[in-house]
């Protein structure tokens, strides 16, 4: 994965534990797609002191996934939902039981949901 995704994906799940200005600076520089000198200017500090919540940030939500492992299980999680919906979609096409495929039709459109 792109470390810029990774990064945004790492901030909403874990950007409430940084500090408020990392917290921010992250949020202006990935999500928000501002430069160092921007987000410098915006905030009244330095583009040093930008660069260094940037890094102190990143090296945070990459511990804190490290630690907790959030993001990789929903990403575990998303596949074998999909690869379910997948094998329930083979299954639906095979079957020629009119409840079985009538159920799995069911079961299918109800994981879809929650993918």
């Amino acid at each position: 994965m792109e470390k810029h995704i990774e990064v945004s994906i790492l901030w909403q799940i874990y950007g409430k534990l940084l500090t408020e200005k990392q917290y921010d600076v992250l949020n202006d520089y990935y999500n928000n797609d501002l430069s160092l000198s921007e987000i410098a200017e915006n905030s009244d500090i330095s583009r040093q002191a930008v660069r260094d919540l940037i890094k102190k940030g990143e090296t945070k939500l990459f511990e804190y996934e490290k630690l907790l492992g959030i993001m990789e299980k929903t990403q575990q999680n998303e596949k074998t939902l999909q690869d379910a919906l997948e094998k329930l979609s083979k299954i639906t096409d095979y079957t020629s039981d009119k409840k079985i495929a009538k159920i799995l039709s069911e079961v299918q459109k109800e994981l879809s949901y929650i993918s």
